[in-house]
């Protein structure tokens, strides 16, 4: 199914998976019936994405996005600056992967079952011969793997992070979020807690990374956006997170996003 773009001008209500050109900008359209206001997101790849509560004019949303034209062209011209630099991933033996800053070969057991689960064996990622000449297949292993080992680290992480922020302990889940390192959605009510996402390319990162990437979720758990009262939560548990965000935007440029050769 291919998106419409909506007319600028147009007072029906934005949908879901629409497209908004706004001065020569195009914006994709997510939209949510528990949002109250507009939010404008950068993706990796510089795609910018509007977020829109439901029953909104496209009017109403050409208002926002102008006032935040800056905003947005700034965080273009990063995303530009700050495009991922790893090649594709081959299947072969002694391939290297990363998992919390750790570098690990691959192996390829020929005896393996077909669809049997990766492993980390003696230093090395093992899979099965199936995998191996099937790319689709192997990215499916190996980002399952990554989800698995991913999440029992990180649900370790989440309580000390917790504590020291002053916030509830959120449900965890590790999936692929597209390219993102994380994000938080809040319960439909006060008395959920809200889930937390992580992607899973994140824990081939440091330890360290990781921890500000958790960090930085925990703190929408009690404020949405990025204004300053985030950024001041953050840095109360977090003093040196401006070096840890830099350190990330560097080094998360370089790492496996999931492409096969």
């Amino acid at each position: 199914m291919t998106a419409s773009t909506v007319d600028s001008a147009s007072p029906v209500a934005l949908a879901e998976g629409d497209r908004l050109a706004v001065d020569g900008l195009v914006l994709n359209v997510r939209v949510s019936p528990r949002r109250k206001r507009f939010a404008l997101t950068v993706e990796l790849d510089a795609v910018v994405t509007l977020h829109a509560p439901q029953g909104r004019p496209a009017a109403d949303a050409v208002h926002f996005v102008r006032a935040h034209r800056a905003w947005v062209a700034d965080k273009v011209a990063l995303r530009e600056r700050t495009r991922p630099l790893t090649p594709p991933k081959r299947l072969v033996e002694g391939e290297v992967f990363r998992y919390l800053g750790r570098t690990y070969r691959l192996a390829i057991d020929e005896e393996r079952a077909a669809e049997a689960p990766v492993r980390l064996v003696a230093g090395r990622l093992v899979i099965s011969a199936a995998q191996a000449v099937e790319p689709t297949l192997g990215r499916a292993a190996l980002t399952a793997w990554y989800c698995r080992a991913g999440r029992r680290w990180a649900v370790g992480r989440l309580q000390p992070w917790a504590a020291r922020m002053g916030v509830p302990e959120p449900g965890l889940d590790v999936s692929d979020l597209g390219g993102r390192w994380g994000s938080f959605r809040p319960g439909p009510d006060k008395r959920e807690k809200g889930r937390m996402s992580l992607g899973w390319p994140l824990f081939q990162l440091p330890m360290h990374l990781v921890d500000y990437v958790v960090a930085h979720e925990l703190a929408h758990v009690r404020i949405h956006g990025h204004g300053p009262d985030f950024w001041a939560l953050l840095g109360r548990a977090l003093p040196e997170y401006e070096e840890r965000k830099a350190e990330l935007d560097e080094l998360g440029r370089r790492m496996w996003m999931g492409d096969i050769a």
